[in-house]
């Protein structure tokens, strides 16, 4: 499956590079290794192939070589522009991997931010094509996703069919995770224009929208498909910048959702003005300009795979929990309700395809203009 990265600080930048490229498992890296503490064995005799999840043995063997994604706020336009306040994400993609783009290596050399999204894809089976390629941008958010919708082509067109005519129309290539991306937008801003792309939004109400969107393709797959839906995978992430939520999602009653961790430390083993490196606490930084007393400011990390080798530095988000970052840079998991009804089973592992009894379980679209 994909692997995504974001990094998000109210006071600290991050070079690219450092956080991206430099670590042993790095973004750019994850092409083809994994390291998945609290779900894969990692010793010299278990690995990924001596797993007992038939699940994540998929998951994981499949290679991201489908392209790449990048984007990082700046607020250079805010210089020029008057109606521009804030930061604005710009946007680098490609459809070659990481280690084969010379251009996305001189990029993070030399850029550094104070909220990034990278992206690399394995393709669910629409085209490998830059326009494909993660993030998406809405005005000043975007929005990135690994997983899949299941039966994804025969929902599409109801899909569409809930979103708003300025969403509908930034949608510019064929994925699921576009799709939902445009939802969720549709969403958050009430069926609103591309001006309102612009307006940041409470956290509360991006959880809400987050929620319905999950919620709407859970419906629309029961609607079009039935006893005979499948599962999603749905590990979203967006931010306008300054907040920042991810969720850790699958419809099923026991199965977990993709892999997803965040940190509060990581950064400063990764960000190369501090002592330490992300590959080994025997490892020296000779470049580091600052002391082991010196302290790095608040910052967040959330990637499909802890970058450090430290386990203690990463959590692993919890199975269908949301992890929401504030403008202050506060971490908070909250767990994602829904009806319960709306769980699929999986015929891959050998549960046959029989129709849910509906849960009693009320769930609720928050409240979007709180």
């Amino acid at each position: 499956m994909c692997r995504w990265f974001a990094y998000i600080s109210p006071i600290e930048p991050c070079l690219l590079s450092d956080v991206l490229i430099t670590p042993a498992n790095s973004l750019s890296k994850q092409c083809s290794s994994h390291y998945l503490p609290g779900l894969l064995p990692h010793d010299k005799d278990h690995d990924l192939p001596h797993s007992p999840d038939a699940l994540i043995r998929m998951r994981n063997s499949l290679l991201n070589m489908d392209g790449l994604g990048l984007a990082w706020y700046t607020t250079a336009s805010t210089s020029y522009l008057k109606r521009i306040s804030g930061p604005r994400p710009a946007l680098y993609k490609s459809q070659s991997p990481p280690i084969n783009d010379f251009n996305f290596r001189s990029l993070c050399e030399n850029t550094e931010t104070h909220c990034v999204f990278a992206h690399i894809r394995a393709s669910s089976g629409s085209a490998v094509t830059p326009v494909n390629s993660h993030p998406f941008v809405f005005g000043r958010h975007i929005f990135m996703h690994n997983g899949s919708i299941s039966n994804f082509a025969s929902i599409r067109r109801e899909m569409t069919h809930l979103m708003s005519f300025d969403a509908y129309c930034n949608v510019l290539g064929a994925t699921d995770s576009e799709h939902a991306a445009a939802l969720y937008m549709t969403n958050l801003t009430n069926h609103g224009t591309k001006d309102a792309w612009q307006e940041t939004y409470p956290l509360s109400a991006m959880l809400a929208a987050m929620t319905k969107t999950v919620v709407q393709i859970m419906q629309l797959q029961r609607e079009k498909e039935g006893h005979a839906r499948t599962p999603n995978s749905l590990n979203f992430c967006t931010t306008d910048g300054t907040q920042l939520l991810a969720i850790r999602f699958r419809n099923h009653a026991t199965q977990q959702p993709p892999s997803l961790y965040w940190s509060e430390f990581a950064g400063r083993t990764l960000n190369g003005k501090y002592p330490g490196h992300p590959d080994g606490k025997d490892l020296v930084n000779e470049q580091a300009i600052w002391g082991e007393e010196d302290r790095m400011g608040k910052h967040t990390i959330v990637a499909s795979e802890p970058t450090t080798y430290d386990e203690k530095e990463w959590h692993l988000i919890g199975r269908n929990c949301a992890l929401t970052v504030d403008a202050e840079g506060v971490e908070t998991e909250i767990p994602i309700e829904y009806d319960e009804g709306l769980n699929a089973v999986d015929p891959s592992v050998g549960e046959k395809k029989v129709e849910a009894v509906q849960s009693p379980k009320k769930y609720s679209f928050w409240n979007l203009t709180s």
